[in-house]
Order: structure tokens, then C-alpha cells, then sequence
């Protein structure tokens, strides 16, 4: 993943005020916007092609703004059925190839759900078919990572630690950290100190260069005693997005912010003019 000077900010997908749906519109669109990077959303299925693809990479080249992916939702590498493990794969590798030609630096995905099975079977079943699955997208010449993501509902394995250490263990792998889920899964992890402890956690287990790195997803979230519900704006919400906004100035995070509100568009503004207004005594330490 290249690095930033700074944090980016941008949209999930194509923003609601763009005109047409097109991938290159929505690439137009944030840059119109003054917003530095989006994700391209391919949660129902990888709809481009090979040529599309590489049009799109050329108009983000264009435009200047940075590209990630988010692949399908249906993945479970901890399903039991050996077909929808190997389907699960694919998809993982169909979107690495196309998301590859346009630039992608990372692919987001949610790995796996429990299916009441142990969180440590399920993880070591994940991270050996992550293993594999890298492996073949480095044979064939795809240099895009793969970016797991921490997942807001107690049934969908994705903790903070299961992240982390599928980072740390496979090659190729590097953490999706998505703010509104870990809040909406515990029910707390949502204050100024606690969103300082995330990122140290990160450096700690990762290094620096994962804090210079990062990808963020951001909205707000309504979630109820079995996590995340919908998301929902910014404002609408109790996530205390100015104490971390401020937690990441602070320790000079770097990367991208992709924002999942609604109001998608609104809130990466949002979320761009609060942070560069900004004043941080000094680096944390």
C-alpha cells in the first residue's frame, strides 16, 4: 500500500450526489468534492470487466484519487460446505485481479461467521485458506493486499485480535479497521482514550508502518445487544468521532478514511474539515 503524508479522505462507492453510477463518475465526483480516495464497492459481485477496469484506474490516475476495494459479502471461509469455501476463495482472487488492474491498494472483506464453532478453530481455518488464497494471488502477478475487516455483530468472527493477528501471520494481509463495528460490538470503545489504546494496540502488534498505512472505515452505527443494526450519519449517532479524529492527529496516522454513512459524501466532509480544524498540543509519544 502506498504511503500518505497525511489521512485521506473518501467515499464507500459512488457519492449519492453523482449523476450517474458509472465507477469513473463517482472517481470525477470525489475529486470535485475535494475528497482524496474511494472504495469500490463490489459487495454484490465484481461487476467489471478487465477493459472497465483499467479505464477506471486510468481516470483515478487522471483525478488523482487513491482506489481500495471492498469484495463481495457472500465470504465465509468457515463455512462447512467445502463448495462455498472454494467459491469464497474465488471471489477473493476474481476481485484481487480486477481490483489490481484500476490500482486497488487493498481489498476489504469480511472472512468469516462462528456457526457456534470456537473462535480459535475458526481462526486457524481462516488464516490457512487466507494463506492460500494470497498465495495464488501472488502467482499471479497481483501485488493488491488483502484487508480484513473488524466486524460489528458478536456472530461474525472479526474481533479487533483476530484482525491484528491475521495481519501479523500472513503475508500479504494488513487490518481494515472499522470504528463504528468495534463500538457496536462492545458496546463501549468509543472515547478518546480508548480509540488511543486501538492504535497503540495496532503499532504494538504490527509496527509503525501499519499506523502509516491504515485503512479506516468510519459512519455512525445504531447497534443493539447483538451489535451493529445500520449504520447511520455522523450526527445522528453517539460515535465520538471528533475524539478519534483527534487520537489520530495526534499519533500522525496516516492512510484512508473511508466513510459508510448514509450521507456519504456529507460525512467524509464531515469528517475532512473537522480533522484538518483540528490543533493537537503535540505527538503522542
Amino acid at each position: 500500500m502506498a504511503m500518505n503524508e497525511t489521512l485521506l479522505f473518501g467515499t464507500a462507492g459512488v457519492p449519492p450526489s453523482c449523476r450517474s453510477q458509472a465507477t469513473e463518475s463517482g472517481i470525477e465526483r470525489v475529486a470535485e468534492l475535494g475528497l482524496g480516495c474511494m472504495e469500490v464497492q463490489f459487495t454484490r459481485g465484481v461487476k467489471m470487466n478487465e477493459r472497465m477496469a483499467q479505464e477506471v484506474g486510468e481516470v483515478a490516475k487522471k483525478y488523482g484519487v487513491r482506489l481500495t476495494a471492498h469484495a463481495p459479502y457472500f465470504i465465509n471461509l468457515n463455512a462447512h460446505e467445502k463448495e462455498k469455501v472454494v467459491a469464497s476463495q474465488e471471489r477473493l482472487i476474481h476481485t484481487a485481479r480486477i481490483a489490481s488492474l484500476f490500482g486497488a491498494e487493498g481489498i476489504v472483506f469480511h472472512a468469516a461467521f462462528y456457526l457456534n464453532d470456537p473462535p480459535s478453530e475458526v481462526y486457524a481455518r481462516a488464516k490457512g485458506l487466507l494463506e492460500e488464497t494470497v498465495k495464488q494471488i501472488r502467482a499471479a502477478g497481483h501485488q493488491v493486499l488483502l484487508l480484513p475487516e473488524t466486524t460489528g455483530k458478536g456472530s461474525q468472527f472479526g474481533t479487533l485480535e483476530e484482525v491484528l493477528n491475521l495481519s501479523a501471520e500472513i503475508e500479504g494481509a494488513a487490518p481494515c479497521l472499522d470504528f463504528a463495528h468495534l463500538h457496536a460490538r462492545t458496546g463501549r470503545l468509543n472515547s478518546y482514550e480508548e480509540f488511543m489504546a486501538i492504535l497503540k494496540q495496532v503499532e504494538g502488534r504490527l509496527g509503525r508502518q501499519a499506523l502509516d498505512q491504515m485503512h479506516i472505515h468510519l459512519s455512525g452505527i445504531q447497534y443493539g445487544r447483538k451489535g451493529e443494526i445500520h449504520h447511520l450519519n455522523l450526527r445522528e449517532s453517539d460515535l465520538r468521532y471528533v475524539e478519534l479524529l483527534k487520537a489520530l492527529k495526534e499519533l500522525e496516522v496516516k492512510g484512508l478514511i473511508i466513510c459508510e454513512s448514509p450521507d456519504r459524501e456529507g460525512d467524509a466532509l464531515l469528517l475532512q474539515e473537522t480533522y484538518n480544524s483540528l490543533q493537537v498540543n503535540s505527538p503522542w509519544p
